[in-house]
């Protein structure tokens, strides 16, 4: 008992180890995870070291608080931090004897203190060192607090699978609802992993986890906190998971939760220079954005629909000559860009060894389609089954606010960090005709002027000679700016853009956001310049609402642990039109063409949408980029579909053009929409009627052929030239 007593005398004075004084313990802080949430106050993930998010004691049903007490320290309300009685049995059996199948004798309080003060190794003296300090930690946590003030301690600290820490995070994580929200059966089950996290996992080891729930149902009913009835009713119960995903790389929105991440480590950086001290993994933030998480679920579920099916048709069509099995500079390009080859590389191994250490096979996961899969093979055979894959961005907002709405980067992002939304800038292709065709409108062009389809050869342009797609009736054919919009023509496209001039339409495209420099050449006309989604998204904001383009945003408001609004955001207000009013009206029914007549003639006759839908369709040279823009009034929603390596396109139009690449997806997004009346706001709404007197200017015939003279003097098959006028 002397020799005892003097190992506790040398714990409780620091002997191995300071402990926590009272007051320390007065002023517990653990780290807690700042959670990201949408527009309606729904959570999207979180940032953090590990999943903590504290909760008070009153939002912790009453079964999941007797489902611990029951399973854990049925005597909890009985003692003062030490159970005298299992602490005698666990110091005579477990630590004398060296029983381990004894049992534990730890309080909540003591378990407490585990959680609160990591152990340290003592070597063969650890199990005491650590016991006796949690005993002395205990008995302080009970003078300190009441019964339920250290239950919700416990509560919020306790660990659980997966780097989740506290009942909140667990119940999101597993169950995706709130703690206050749990079953018995569900809280049971969550009490149940406490004695092994890992083995009784619900998600990765379910029917363990299901035993150990009984378990814990038996206890209640044993001590009880069940009757027999309700007993057999919940162990009956099949466990139902529905796993909410909320670390960075899993879970809904990644791309944008990453987005987020990158802008709020900038902006708690930029608070601290202010005395702010803030950190974005352990302060507990709330973070409050615009997006819509229904919406963001139906943007992802097109996205993967249709990405599945046009990456089979993609394979399909190019067989054994693709780039990717083929075209030896893409392979040694994407081997040379590759990590395994640059830390090799690095470590001064020569080509030969490199090429010798990436020719070893060995078992890896590949993403695949339909399934991934677990296959035996090289770094190469990797890294060539990588590039095969096309990839996507796709974004919607709200015209009006300019408030994201939804937000996929890319087609995986644990394989492709990759964000092809803020960080990717594509050839536009027709996406950019609208901006022509709106700055000619302004420059006094009228919408029943008509252009001629013919080819022309501009001398002053190096010999270039803009064509059209082969349906393009070309041979004396005129048309009216609806119908060459509609049809996209590129010849007509051109000859707008000269007649409103390149430096406008420059000026027009930068006052609608579009900030990237712009070439001033003819094929800008052609959608020949590199522009963000972002960017294009702000500029057709335009054309949905009164010809005022809105910015981009995606943040409300930002909260600190304890509800104290630290920062809030609005959309930027612009009140001046870019163009008329008027000629907004106009270009939304030239669109509504594209849609109901032109190369978007799909969203209503393969997927039947009702809605009153304004498009574009965009396809690149060689068919490297697809794009389609889609404008309602309350949603614009755009997305472009290709290849990550600008080398690579799809092999034919049929596959690789815009409307049958790009539209798809959003059209299955608007469908998801139509069938769910909570969007009735978006999928009912309608655009202005036009006005009598842009009725008047839109009443002409969609062509005109050459009159009769100049039928028999004009040779349809030799070409025009001409100087293409570069002012105005």
């Amino acid at each position: 008992m002397l020799l005892v007593s003097l190992f506790v005398a040398t714990v409780y004075f620091g002997g191995w180890g300071p402990i926590p004084s009272s007051k320390e313990l007065q002023e517990l802080s653990q780290y807690k995870a700042s959670e990201i949430y949408d527009v309606n106050d729904e959570l999207l993930g979180k940032f953090y070291l590990a999943d903590r998010q504290p909760i008070a004691f009153d939002q912790i049903p009453q079964h999941t608080v007797d489902a611990l007490i029951a399973t854990e320290d049925v005597r909890y309300y009985e003692h003062s931090g030490v159970d005298l009685k299992s602490f005698l049995r666990v110091f005579f059996k477990t630590i004398l004897l060296q029983d381990a199948s004894s049992g534990g004798g730890s309080t909540l309080t003591q378990q407490l203190s585990k959680n609160l003060f990591s152990r340290k190794d003592y070597g063969f003296l650890t199990l005491p060192v650590v016991k006796t300090k949690e005993i002395i930690i205990a008995r302080r946590l009970e003078r300190l607090y009441n019964k339920e003030e250290i239950l919700e301690l416990y509560f919020n600290t306790v660990p659980f699978s997966g780097n989740t820490y506290g009942i909140e995070s667990a119940a999101l994580k597993f169950f995706n609802k709130h703690t206050k929200e749990l079953s018995v059966s569900e809280a049971a089950t969550l009490i149940g992993t406490l004695k092994a996290s890992s083995t009784y996992d619900p998600r990765n080891h379910p029917e363990r986890s299901r035993s150990r729930r009984n378990t814990v149902l038996f206890q209640m009913k044993k001590y009880g906190f069940l009757s027999d009835l309700s007993y057999q009713k919940f162990v009956s119960d099949s466990l139902k998971l529905n796993y909410g995903a909320y670390d960075e790389e899993r879970g809904i929105a990644t791309y944008f939760r990453e987005e987020v991440r990158n802008h709020l480590l900038k902006w708690t950086e930029e608070q601290s220079k202010y005395g702010t001290k803030l950190n974005l993994y352990t302060s507990g933030l709330k973070i409050y954005t615009t997006l819509d998480k229904t919406l963001q679920l139906y943007a992802e579920e097109a996205v993967t629909t249709h990405m599945t099916q046009l990456q089979k048709s993609f394979e399909k069509e190019y067989g054994n000559t693709a780039p990717w099995l083929t075209n030896k500079k893409i392979i040694t390009d994407a081997i040379q860009r590759s990590y395994h080859y640059k830390r090799l590389k690095h470590q001064g191994y020569t080509e030969n060894a490199i090429s010798d250490s990436l020719e070893k096979p060995r078992k890896m996961w590949w993403r695949g389609i339909p399934k991934d899969s677990t296959v035996m093979a090289s770094t190469v055979d990797s890294i060539k089954h990588s590039l095969k894959f096309l990839n996507t961005g796709m974004l919607s907002l709200d015209p009006v606010s300019g408030a994201i709405r939804t937000w996929v980067g890319g087609v995986d992002f644990e394989q492709y960090k990759f964000d092809h939304i803020s960080k990717s800038k594509r050839q536009v292709g027709s996406t950019f005709k609208p901006i022509v065709y709106v700055t000619a409108l302004e420059q006094g062009v009228s919408p029943c002027d008509y252009f001629s389809a013919q080819e022309v050869v501009y001398e002053n342009m190096e010999g270039w000679s803009p064509s059209n797609s082969g349906n393009v009736d070309e041979k004396y054919m005129n048309y009216n700016m609806t119908a060459a919009l509609s049809k996209s023509i590129n010849t007509v496209s051109v000859k707008i853009l000269e007649k409103a001039g390149i430096q406008n339409t420059i000026n027009m495209a930068s006052a609608l956001g579009i900030k990237t420099s712009l070439p001033e050449v003819p094929s800008l006309a052609l959608g020949t310049a590199e522009i963000s989604l972002l960017e294009m998204a702000s500029a057709y904001t335009a054309f949905a609402h009164k010809g005022i383009a809105a910015t981009p945003y995606y943040l409300r408001k930002i909260e600190d642990s304890q509800g104290t609004v630290l920062a809030q955001f609005a959309p930027e207000e612009t009140a001046t039109p870019v163009f008329s009013e008027t000629n907004q009206q106009l270009m939304i029914s030239m669109m509504q063409a594209v849609a109901t007549s032109g190369t978007a003639q799909r969203l209503k006759s393969t997927y039947g949408l009702p809605n009153d839908i304004a498009a574009k369709t965009g396809t690149t040279q060689s068919n490297k980029d697809a794009w389609f823009v889609a404008l309602t009034p309350n949603l614009v929603a755009l997305t472009w579909v290709g290849h990550d390596d600008h080398r690579i396109g799809f092999k034919t139009t049929a596959t690789g053009q815009g409307a049958n690449a790009a539209l798809p997806i959003v059209a299955e997004f608007f469908q998801k929409i139509n069938k769910d009346s909570s969007f009735n706001s978006i999928s009912k709404a309608r655009f202005d009627t036009p006005s009598p007197s842009v009725r008047q200017l839109l009443d002409c015939p969609p062509t005109k052929r050459d009159g009769f003279l100049k039928r028999l003097f004009t040779n349809p098959d030799k070409k025009k030239k001409k100087r293409f006028k570069t002012k105005n």
